[in-house]
């Protein structure tokens, strides 16, 4: 009976002793606030990930919220799907980040579609990464990362800063980074954050006078479909100090104090929310050639 007992204890003991080393995901608190009341965003890559958090926050938070994507379907289901999560109306543009000669009816769709309200925010945050490394990185893949996430962001930035200037819209840009922009730089998707770093340093010098704020913001590891594989519970992430992954609704949340008041006097930083990686390690990323 004792050695009965004493096995049923054992298995139990293991089993809690698993659950305990296992980081299931972590409770994010949510806002619910009126920070961004009466104010329109613009969310480049916008139906997935970061993005969508991003949109999906900026509505919770009383904004207007236009999404966009390559793929008119994408666009559709994404805003039905905030619509469910929010009960708030979203709205969606198809737009190529990477295709630029695209780029000058955007803000007259985009005011269209939220009855010709000023728009003030831009988050430039669509990217795409390459499968290849250093050592097998192909022409074509390399200026597609570069014209996605530098080229588009550049661009757009210039055609929405012209627009604000014009319109005299005291309003903000906000450049999703990331922790690669720390990285020796080897792969085009790093190269391409190292220059949205720079970018938004120089932005925020000339857009400021205007009262245009901007900054970025620069996730590590997270929990989107771009990076995070695992379809398991745990977020666990033993190559990062922080022992998990950063989820999109930390970054979103972050996103929403940036472009509002709180963020008013925060100007051409970088906010890193990379639980350590990049910052006081680089050991998550291997540079074997």
């Amino acid at each position: 009976m004792i050695r009965r007992v004493y096995r049923f204890l054992k298995k139990r003991l293991k089993k809690v002793s698993g659950f305990l080393k296992k980081q299931v995901p972590v409770y994010i608190p949510v806002f619910q606030n009126q920070l961004l009341q009466n104010r329109v965003a613009v969310i480049t890559g916008g139906t997935s990930g970061i993005g969508y958090e991003i949109a999906k926050a900026f509505l919770n938070s009383g904004a207007q919220v236009i999404i966009t994507s390559r793929n008119q379907s994408r666009v559709e289901n994404a805003c039905m799907n905030l619509q469910k999560d929010t009960r708030k109306k979203a709205f969606g543009l198809v737009l190529d980040n990477a295709d630029v000669k695209t780029f000058s009816n955007i803000i007259e769709k985009a005011t269209c579609l939220v009855g010709n309200n000023k728009i003030d925010i831009l988050v430039n945050n669509a990217g795409v990464l390459t499968k290849e490394q250093f050592g097998n990185m192909t022409e074509n893949e390399y200026d597609q990362v570069l014209a996605t996430n530098l080229k588009g962001t550049y661009f757009l930035s210039q055609l929405f800063a012209n627009y604000m200037k014009k319109n005299k819209i005291r309003g903000n840009i906000l450049n999703i980074a990331s922790s690669s922009s720390l990285r020796p730089a080897i792969s085009p998707y790093t190269i391409s954050k190292w220059g949205i770093r720079g970018l938004t340093l120089g932005l925020a010098k000339a857009l400021i006078p205007h009262g245009i704020v901007v900054n970025g913001l620069a996730p590590g590891p997270t929990t989107t479909p771009m990076l995070y594989k695992n379809n398991s519970d745990s977020i666990d992430n033993p190559k990062n100090p922080a022992g998990r992954y950063v989820t999109t609704a930390e970054i979103a949340n972050m996103a929403v104090v940036l472009v509002s008041e709180i963020g008013k006097m925060i100007i051409g930083d970088t906010v890193y929310m990379t639980g350590g990686a990049g910052l006081i390690t680089f050991d998550d990323i291997t540079y074997s050639f």
